[in-house]
């Protein structure tokens, strides 16, 4: 009882994020086909692979955990795998540093070494490097879209293996994601509420958000950086949106406000404007003519349909 007390006190506080929770019952979880993988040097670069049947090099889905960069865990409940797993595409899902001990650019680079981790095992797990999707919600969204729309951070000279291999992906799809974490950005976007959210502060180290204010000339490169709408250009792969939260603006809370559907109406804006590839679904605002869910956007770009 008091777990699940704690657990619905973290769901209202925003501890959790927009990810969804392990609710399954474990005995009908899918067991990865390798487990607790490390793919980095810190405790929490690890991840789970889920190896799909098929003919030749399978296409690979990457799952990025929410919860504001602050929390959250790549154990979730395995039905959405299942879909992608049906039509022989290979699931991986990770654990990042967290936020405030590991400020950025530690969640978003951690997600992009999975990535880089996953195409040097290429040959050993059967995947075909040319076909890399990532997907999340909330933070997970944002690292999403940061990873889709940045240029490669591939070091073709490093030492290390890991790091020669290319950070970009063929598609993201991102629900309730934040294109913008810039504190004056999204106050004059969505209003004052949306900066009591922690993932604001925390992003860069900061308890509070009176201190990245106050410091913010120390951090505004860092805001800009990772800050998914900055980096949007036409050449980018095809990008899918999707939003659930009301409209009303000023956002009446942090949690509206962190996962605004403006968010996604800016980058759409964007995307359009440039004619880049990106889908935005707002129910009773804005629909994709083609994808109809993250899951079909995403299971027809990683089989080149």
């Amino acid at each position: 009882m008091m777990t699940r007390i704690l657990w619905l006190l973290l769901l209202v506080s925003g501890m959790v994020g927009s990810g969804e929770a392990w609710a399954q019952d474990p005995a009908s979880q899918l067991k990865p086909t390798y487990a607790e993988v490390t793919y980095g040097p810190y405790p929490r670069n690890v991840l789970d692979f889920w190896q799909a049947e098929g003919a030749g090099p399978r296409p690979v889905m990457v799952y990025i955990h929410g919860g504001g960069w602050t929390a959250g865990d790549k154990k979730q409940n395995t039905d959405k795998y299942r879909p992608f797993l049906e039509k022989g595409i290979s699931c991986a899902a990770i654990n990042y540093r967290l936020t405030p001990d590991n400020p950025l650019p530690a969640p978003v680079h951690d997600a992009a070494r999975a990535i880089q981790f996953l195409r040097s095992k290429a040959s050993e797990w059967n995947i075909d490097g040319d076909h890399l999707a990532v997907t999340g919600g909330s933070a997970g969204a944002c690292t999403s879209m940061w990873l889709l729309l940045h240029d490669d951070l591939a070091d073709p000279d490093s030492k290390d293996e890991v790091l020669r291999q290319s950070t970009r992906v063929c598609a993201a799809a991102a629900y309730a994601g934040q294109v913008s974490i810039d504190p004056k950005v999204v106050e004059e976007w969505l209003g004052p509420n949306v900066l009591k959210h922690r993932m604001i502060n925390m992003a860069v180290g900061e308890l509070t958000i009176e201190g990245a204010l106050k410091n913010y000339d120390k951090y505004r490169d860092l805001y800009v950086e990772f800050s998914p709408y900055n980096h949007v250009d036409a050449k980018d792969p095809p990008l899918f949106l999707r939003y659930t939260e009301e409209m009303t603006l000023p956002s009446r809370d942090a949690g509206h406000g962190i996962h605004h559907p403006v968010f996604g109406i800016k980058l759409k804006e964007r995307s359009d404007e440039i004619g880049h590839e990106c889908h935005l679904l707002i129910p009773g605002h804005s629909r994709s003519e083609k994808y109809e869910s993250e899951t079909a956007f995403l299971i027809a770009k990683l089989l080149g349909q």
